[in-house]
């Protein structure tokens, strides 16, 4: 049947369904059984955060434009995460009831960012004039931002080079936005000087430039200013100029953004360790951390929840593996700091957030709560797995440890040299203190007060940890413990990836046609 004319809506769910807010509208297209929709919607993504969304297709009567007398032909809901993890998500239309029809939507998404990308640049200068009267001038260049204002910004300043007419500057580097607010034709001023020790450093001459300018560099043009000191210039009838600066090299690095490697491909596996030592108490006494309430889930459980629900939208299987640690296992009774939760040692997976709830439920019965509170050895068995990721150098695998606990750990040398090993991994742990106890021992695992060490000494590579007590959001929403714990890991994505080096995938190479899990 050949429609009026079909119009896309989008919500924007605040909380929970049905707390909608209505974000944009498409134009309308005329007599299209598959329209295409030229309207972009600009939404805020938050990897910290669900954020579902709802669309909706009406089909708007001749003359009509308004929703009041339009036909619901069907809607579909998702969350943002599962569509910048797709990069293109296509489901059924669900109508009233939610029977799912012939029809189905497509959902594509991009990133909309500033340029983040970086350049490396070197001067060298030639000839300058000599300021000094028993050596030779000591120049410095500095580098300035014309601003939309007319006012400018200083954005780098060379080292000295003593006693030199002819100086070469090292090499630094400098993101496009400090350079030039990513305005590749913004006027830059540079300015060089002849260094005095009283502060008062003699001006040598100018030049204006652009990074556009400079950007010719890379096509082998050799690229060079006339140094100008303009009271010279006024007052000199032959000056020429004040001596040559000459750009030497000039080299775009480009730096890639968290979705640029989500939608290259790159998936999150997430991985959860719950504490089964004694100190959480009987599971069976409804004072117990480990006590399952009918109704109320346990504070494990909320923020197994919390976390695992953002989480799962980056993994295409929804296969989470779930290890437990501290308690006496069947069916010798021995103390495990690594054991399946499901006790399937073979396959520890389970599938879907849901699925680890209820390995954790049904093994409560079948263990006895034991101890010490060691979460060394579970951080080696991931960092295992990452270490494998690694030698494949692709961003394809990157992985989220994420450590329940009621109590400070006993084996904190251990861990500090686990942490500081799994720095150098695609890999991010996330401990989360359960209960009461006094956890001010367990920050020094949290690098946001200083540097991690092993008990050798060696620093971390980069801040993998965060740490945060339950207690903290005992009255606030799971969102915002999820929010707190999860906020940090798009950056450690791309600074491990950055610092090896690796590019997301190809998108060509990437199989956009991935199935995923509803």
């Amino acid at each position: 049947v050949m429609s009026l004319g079909q119009l896309l809506k989008i919500n924007f769910c605040l909380k929970n369904p049905p707390n909608l807010e209505d974000v944009d509208r498409t134009e309308v297209i005329r007599s299209s059984s598959s329209p295409v929709f030229s309207k972009i919607f600009l939404v805020d993504y938050y990897f910290e955060e669900v954020q579902r969304l709802r669309f909706e297709l009406h089909d708007i009567s001749s003359g009509n434009n308004g929703l009041r007398d339009a036909d619901f032909l069907g809607s579909m809901e998702c969350t943002l995460g599962q569509i910048v993890s797709q990069r293109k998500l296509t489901k059924a239309l669900l109508k009233q009831g939610n029977t799912a029809g012939k029809s189905s939507i497509t959902v594509t998404a991009e990133e909309l960012s500033g340029n983040d990308d970086y350049v490396e640049l070197s001067f060298s200068a030639r000839k300058l004039d000599d300021k000094d009267f028993f050596s030779k001038s000591d120049p410095f260049l500095e580098i300035f931002r014309i601003n939309d204002d007319g006012t400018e910004s200083l954005v780098h300043r060379t080292e000295t080079v003593m006693n030199n007419l002819s100086p070469v500057w090292k090499s630094f580097k400098v993101s496009l936005n400090t350079l030039c607010s990513g305005d590749h034709d913004r006027e830059l001023k540079c300015t060089v000087w002849d260094w005095d020790s009283n502060g008062k450093h003699d001006f040598i001459g100018e030049f204006q430039t652009t990074f556009k300018e400079m950007r010719t560099e890379q096509e082998g043009k050799q690229i060079q200013w006339e140094c100008i000191n303009p009271k010279y210039q006024l007052k000199k009838k032959n000056y020429r100029n004040s001596g040559v600066v000459i750009l030497n090299h000039c080299k775009i690095i480009k730096m890639y953004s968290f979705l640029d490697y989500i939608m290259g491909g790159c998936q999150i596996q997430f991985t959860v360790a719950i504490d089964f030592t004694a100190s959480n108490g009987d599971p069976r006494n409804s004072c117990s951390l480990h006590y399952i309430h009918p109704y109320q889930p346990n504070e494990y459980l909320k923020a197994l929840v919390a976390v695992g629900e953002i989480c799962q939208d980056y993994d295409s299987d929804k296969m989470f593996p779930a290890f437990g640690f501290g308690a006496l296992i069947p069916p010798d009774f021995k103390v495990s700091h690594d054991f399946a939760v499901n006790f399937d040692e073979d396959n520890p997976e389970c599938a879907g957030i849901q699925g680890v709830v209820e390995a954790y439920q049904n093994c409560l019965p079948k263990i006895q709560l034991y101890g010490p509170t060691n979460i060394a050895p579970i951080i080696q068995k991931v960092a295992s797995s990452a270490s494998e990721e690694m030698h494949t150098k692709e961003a394809m695998e990157y992985f989220i440890l994420l450590i329940l606990t009621d109590g400070v750990i006993t084996d904190m040398a251990d861990t500090r040299e686990a942490i500081v090993h799994a720095s150098h991994l695609p890999m991010s742990v996330i401990i989360v203190g359960v209960g009461n106890a006094d956890f001010t021992d367990m920050q020094i695992l949290d690098g946001d007060d200083g540097i991690l060490r092993s008990p050798k000494g060696e620093p971390v590579l980069r801040d993998i940890v965060q740490f945060v007590p339950f207690k903290d959001f005992k009255h606030a929403s799971p969102a915002a413990l999820a929010k707190s714990v999860l906020a940090e890991v798009p950056n450690q994505v791309v600074d491990y990836y950055n610092a090896k080096g690796i590019k997301p995938k190809c998108l060509s190479d990437y199989e956009s046609t991935r199935t995923f899990s509803p």
